[in-house]
């Protein structure tokens, strides 16, 4: 629906600034054809690794995700314990059955660098072991910052991180086709920007695992937009 609604309000826009244009139909219906082709391609690819991913790992039941990711999430939060209580990182599940972990910057990488800290190569070697003993999940790293500097630097910086993560994890063997990689830079802070402790909370890296449902398996690379879910 909201794929369809964006396809609406483009033509609109287009038929509007158009008015006057002799060739207004054709260009119209080219500009409209090619934004349709796009948001449907877009949606084709996602079917498409959808049913591969969970053709090669097996989709779950969906009265069997609960247990899973319980399971999952238990085995999480006792091998990070240490770095839970040293508010390194936190374990979350949300409604969706998705398990988020939050990742503060300070820990994995230094001030304007995208490489990860040496440091905290055991923590992500625990979490990478961890999702690769359960592949009925897409994984989503989600690069955030603080505002600090200009909006494009901090959305490449984001991105250049996320991706660092997930290099990391096919690096211990995670099937690339599980891994997401976004970055949203200054977008969507979680506190002020104004103090030095907001922008720490702002500077930060998530990951969301979801699990493939049988049936609805395009959905797990559907990356959540909002970081407080």
């Amino acid at each position: 629906m909201k794929k369809l609604v964006l396809v609406t309000a483009i033509t609109v826009g287009l038929t509007a600034c158009a008015t006057d244009d002799p060739n207004q139909r054709a260009k119209v219906g080219a500009a409209v054809g090619a934004v349709t082709g796009a948001v449907l391609g877009h949606s084709i690819e996602n079917d498409k690794r959808g049913l591969l991913i969970g053709a090669a790992v097996g989709a779950l039941a969906g009265a069997g995700v609960g247990h899973y990711m319980d399971k999952q999430q238990q085995e999480m939060e006792a091998a990070l314990a240490e770095e839970q209580a040293n508010h390194e990182l936190e374990v979350k599940r949300l409604q969706d059955e998705t398990l988020k972990i939050d990742i503060a910057s300070e820990v994995s990488f230094d001030f304007d660098s995208a490489s990860l800290k040496s440091a905290f190569m055991p923590t992500l070697q625990k979490v990478s072991g961890i999702l690769e003993r359960y592949p009925q999940t897409v994984i989503h790293v989600v690069g955030h910052t603080d505002s600090v500097g200009a909006e494009s630097y901090n959305m490449e910086l984001s991105q250049r991180r996320a991706q660092s993560v997930a290099d990391y994890f096919e690096s211990q063997g995670i099937l690339y086709d599980r891994l997401v990689t976004v970055g949203r830079g200054e977008q969507q802070p979680r506190a002020t920007n104004d103090t030095e402790a907001g922008r720490q909370l702002n500077r930060r890296v998530e990951i969301y695992v979801k699990p493939i449902v049988e049936g609805q398996e395009s959905e797990a690379y559907q990356t959540p937009q909002d970081s407080e879910i």
